[in-house]
């Protein structure tokens, strides 16, 4: 009974986001956000039926946008699972303007996540097994040998995949899209050194590492014009890699950010496992306690997403820091975040795969039937 008090108490501390936002043509009823989560259950890469309600379900339960899971994009050798949706073909995309539309009846707006897997594709596929990985240097997560490197025809082929599915997304309804740039998906292997050890301009320096992600940004930004929301997602950590880092300095995620603004990024996703964690703990500015949603705020000016075991008691992967480990406070210390502006939506992942209804049973105060996310879930 005093932990659901204690619940109950931090209902109206999250009321300042039940308030509404608008970017660029992207208006939202409130800055809860669900966050992208990979199903694999698209048979084909055409959605379903059973995806339609799963996404119509989170919308109704209140949340203001929706990210699809990711999409993938034409290729070449853009995902490893026969389940991945597409965002290409018209079989796929009759199945996502269902899906638009049971989003939009329920009051919601929704993005199409966009996605090439690169390295993360591994050494054998489902989908399309006839086609070796591709990636920048044809290095794994790992530091391992993985598929064939990628060959600047590939690059323009890939540009374009992102350019059809993006263009198509628009056609289909969707409020925007975000390119996924995080997790060892392709567009990370580019900016991660490790992953890339490239020696002609897409190789080397930070500078030359986010070239290719600013040219897929770009172009994208030329298709579907200036008022089309773009976001994008990155991320220091990555699956089987989580104390990697891309910027390990401010200046460095300055060196980032800045080109892919530029390019047409009018959103940033900064991926991480745990929002209240400080990006540069040694930093000695006064910043210093800074998550990474926050130094991406004030290094860009523009809206930002924050992510990151929001929610739920069980963190993801692993527990580490004491105050992290209890849900009440960290509900409190993200609206702490929050009136500090470090950012300006919130996503939300397991607590909305757990409970579709979270977001309306915390701002009723309903909080004693919130279904709470499971390891198992």
């Amino acid at each position: 009974m005093a932990e659901q008090s204690a619940l109950d108490a931090q209902v109206s501390v999250l009321e300042p986001l039940y308030t509404g936002f608008v970017a660029s043509s992207l208006t939202l009823r409130n800055r809860f956000v669900m966050a992208p989560m990979t199903r694999e259950n698209s048979p084909g890469g055409i959605p379903n039926a059973e995806n339609v309600e799963y996404y119509r379900r989170r919308a109704a339960g209140g949340v203001g946008l929706i990210i699809t899971e990711g999409t993938l994009v034409r290729g070449p050798a853009a995902g490893n699972s026969a389940g991945m949706p597409h965002m290409y073909g018209p079989a796929s995309a009759a199945g996502w303007r269902e899906v638009v539309e049971a989003v939009h009846s329920e009051g919601a707006a929704i993005v199409s996540q966009l996605m090439h897997m690169g390295a993360m594709r591994g050494h054998e596929s489902q989908f399309e097994p006839q086609l070796a990985t591709v990636s920048p240097s044809a290095i794994g997560i790992d530091g391992e040998p993985v598929g064939r490197e990628l060959t600047t025809a590939d690059l323009d082929a890939i540009i374009a995949s992102y350019v059809e599915s993006a263009t198509l997304a628009s056609e289909l309804g969707f409020d925007g899209v975000e390119i996924h740039g995080g997790h060892g998906m392709v567009l990370d292997n580019f900016l991660w050194a490790r992953t890339n050890q490239r020696t002609d301009g897409y190789g080397g320096s930070l500078v030359n590492r986010v070239k290719f992600p600013v040219e897929v940004v770009s172009a994208v930004r030329a298709a579907v014009g200036p008022d089309f929301p773009i976001a994008y997602r990155f991320s220091q950590w990555k699956v089987g890699a989580y104390d990697a880092a891309i910027a390990t300095t401010p200046t460095e995620l300055e060196q980032m950010l800045s080109p892919l603004a530029a390019a047409g990024a009018d959103v940033f996703h900064p991926s991480t496992r745990r929002h209240w964690l400080p990006a540069f703990p040694e930093d000695g500015s006064t910043e210093g306690r800074l998550g990474l949603a926050g130094w991406v705020k004030k290094i860009t000016g523009l809206p930002v997403i924050m992510v990151g075991s929001v929610g739920v008691d069980h963190m993801f992967i692993g527990d580490d820091g004491a105050d992290g480990n209890d849900p009440r406070l960290r509900l409190r210390y993200v609206i702490e975040q929050f009136e500090r502006d470090e950012f300006d939506l919130l996503a939300l992942g397991r607590s909305l795969l757990a409970d579709p209804e979270w977001v309306n049973k915390m701002q009723s105060g309903d909080t004693a039937r919130i279904i709470p996310f499971e390891k198992s879930s």
